[in-house]
């Protein structure tokens, strides 16, 4: 099926008012239905839905936009993840009747996937098997010493893998699984083109690692007795699992974040136990990896507070920098508790209790101020190379530019005004920030936005305001893509064709407190009598122009079309004034 058609057909049977009333106590309020917004943490009710355009809008944080934007934001997923999961819930199948060409590929595409989640689902429930049966005793022992107890367990699905070499290959081959896609899968491995595959996993307690749909799509591993190998192994990347968009216990957590209003972010599968049995039920872990910019968004739908739990040694301090450097520049506020040398989360929760932890993070301090405190103990000139670059990433927040400029520029004793003037020189040639207006110039720019507020209101007008000659007045490159944007596509997929800032700027037209779209004539006539105004002045101005070049060369034949121009011009303006 294609894309504009699947979507066309999730709206037809799914409502926004019924998939965000899952989330929030939605009110109806006229044509609207209102609520407190589930993406920051408030009491009062600014999230609102119009019910009839299916698009919502706060008025607090500005989040906004349709169906699929509202799924994908309040569970962390892309566009095409909300797609699949939205379709899968409207019982329509995407692979229906395609005709691209690439049909048979997308299909074996999905078949794949569903076929190694199936792999994950069977395993998941083989190890649950072991850690309870009579092989288990050792892992179960290790769980106890380390405070897990049996319904934290089952919250989780944690399971064991035993020691031996062929454990999960022998019940994966019993239930008739294909070995050579639980290679790929990551569940078994082979040393050779002709060898037997093994298990992967092995003497392992397992953490099943779970997607925003609660399917299992990796492992996590810790080793439970001694040995040469790595005390933590994890699942390789596959067709279902990409470690660096993924966050260990986001499914368990994602209410807890939202009624928190900030997520505790820390790096292990146990330090993530641990916390959510002692009633921290809002943490989640990176996963074996460092923070990422996909992992910085998915959490970002949750909430726009994050507290950074991270060892207090050389390593974790440096991963608590890199961190911040990724979540100050999307807006996003950001504390950084380190723990103390040579503790870990479980140590200080079990030997000290949660009045410790409390005070941890009540002495945490902001992201920015960390950085700097660090910054401060380097060598001036990397200090002033790290400052330009963290302006630099600022392209997407501009806003936040002037106040993170002035507090870098105190804390590090530099000019401010020569510290903005290189990380500007460093900017340019970037890309234009998300959110805000479209970029115009020019003393037209606000006729720009004028034409294209109308345009992204009323986009089955275009071809209106191109005859009347609307294009002309746009002047920037930025302002003829979006514009060549709305002509392209329907209406209703446009939004998933634009970028973040041209995404904003449509939906601001559309939602908030932008007026009903209910007086399309009324507002299109003011707009094409100044349109028509300013080409007369334009014409004005060209025949003025060419009478002086004629002036200055004496050659009046050659602008005898200008002359009768400006004659027929003047007519028109005195048949307005008589």
């Amino acid at each position: 099926m294609q894309k504009s058609d699947a979507i066309r057909a999730i709206k037809e049977r799914l409502k926004l008012v019924d998939i965000a009333g899952r989330y929030v106590a939605l009110k109806r309020n006229g044509p609207r239905w209102m609520a407190p917004c589930p993406f920051h943490k408030e009491t009062k009710p600014s999230f609102s839905i119009h019910e009839e355009s299916g698009l919502f809008y706060c008025f607090g944080c500005q989040a906004s936009g349709d169906l699929f934007d509202f799924y994908g934001r309040i569970n962390g997923l892309d566009f095409r993840e909300s797609l699949e999961q939205l379709a899968a819930e409207a019982g329509i199948d995407l692979d229906a009747r395609r005709t691209d060409g690439g049909a048979g590929g997308a299909a074996r595409q999905r078949s794949e996937r569903q076929s190694i989640l199936r792999l994950y689902e069977l395993a998941t429930a083989h190890y649950a098997r072991n850690l309870a049966g009579a092989n288990g005793a050792a892992c179960r022992a290790y769980m106890e010493r380390r405070g897990i107890d049996a319904a934290l367990a089952e919250r989780f699905g944690l399971g064991y893998a035993l020691p031996g070499w062929q454990d999960l290959a022998d019940a994966l081959r019993r239930s008739g699984c294909d070995e050579a896609l639980a290679v790929k899968a990551g569940l078994l491995a082979k040393k050779g083109a002709d060898s037997r595959a093994y298990d992967r996993f092995r003497e392992r307690l397992i953490f099943p690692i779970r997607n925003l749909s609660n399917q299992v799509i990796a492992f996590g591993g810790r080793l439970i007795g001694e040995g040469d190998e790595a005390k933590y192994i994890n699942s390789a990347d596959s067709a279902v699992y990409k470690k660096g968009d993924q966050l260990y216990a986001l499914p368990q957590a994602r209410r807890h974040i939202a009624a928190q209003g900030i997520a505790l972010l820390t790096e292990g599968y146990m330090d993530v136990l641990t916390l959510h049995q002692f009633g921290y039920e809002h943490a989640v872990g990176v996963l074996g990896t460092a923070l990422t910019p996909e992992q910085v968004k998915r959490l970002s739908g949750f909430s726009s507070q994050i507290a950074l739990l991270f060892d207090g040694d050389d390593a974790g301090r440096k991963a608590a920098q890199r961190a911040c450097e990724l979540l100050l520049p999307q807006g996003l506020g950001c504390r950084v508790a380190l723990l103390p040398q040579g503790q870990d989360i479980d140590d200080l929760l079990r030997t000290q209790g949660p009045e410790a932890f409390e005070r941890l993070l009540d002495a945490a301090p902001e992201g920015l101020r960390f950085c700097l405190d660090t910054v401060k103990q380097m060598a001036p000139r990397d200090a002033v190379a790290w400052a330009r670059n963290f302006l630099k990433s600022l392209v997407d927040m501009p806003e936040l530019y002037s106040r993170y400029a002035s507090s870098i520029a105190r804390a590090l004793n530099l000019n401010e005004a020569e510290l903005k003037g290189g990380a500007l020189a460093r900017r340019k040639g970037a890309a234009a920030p998300a959110g805000g207006a479209i970029p115009s110039g020019g003393p037209d720019g606000v006729f720009e936005q004028q034409i294209l507020h109308y345009a992204a209101r009323y986009p089955h007008r275009c071809r209106t305001l191109q005859e009347a000659g609307a294009d002309v007045f746009l002047r920037t490159s930025r302002t003829r893509e979006f514009w060549k944007k709305l002509f392209a596509h329907p209406a209703d997929e446009v939004p998933y064709h634009l970028d973040e800032r041209e995404k904003a700027f449509w939906m601001r037209c559309r939602t908030g407190e932008a007026p009903p779209l209910d007086n399309e004539e009324g507002e299109l006539a003011p707009l094409l009598q100044t349109i028509a105004a300013k080409q007369k002045r334009m014409a004005h101005s060209s025949v003025s122009a060419a009478l002086r070049r004629a002036a200055e060369t004496g050659d009046f034949e050659s602008d005898q079309e200008y002359i009768g121009a400006l004659r027929e011009t003047q007519k028109d303006d005195d048949d307005e004034q008589s």
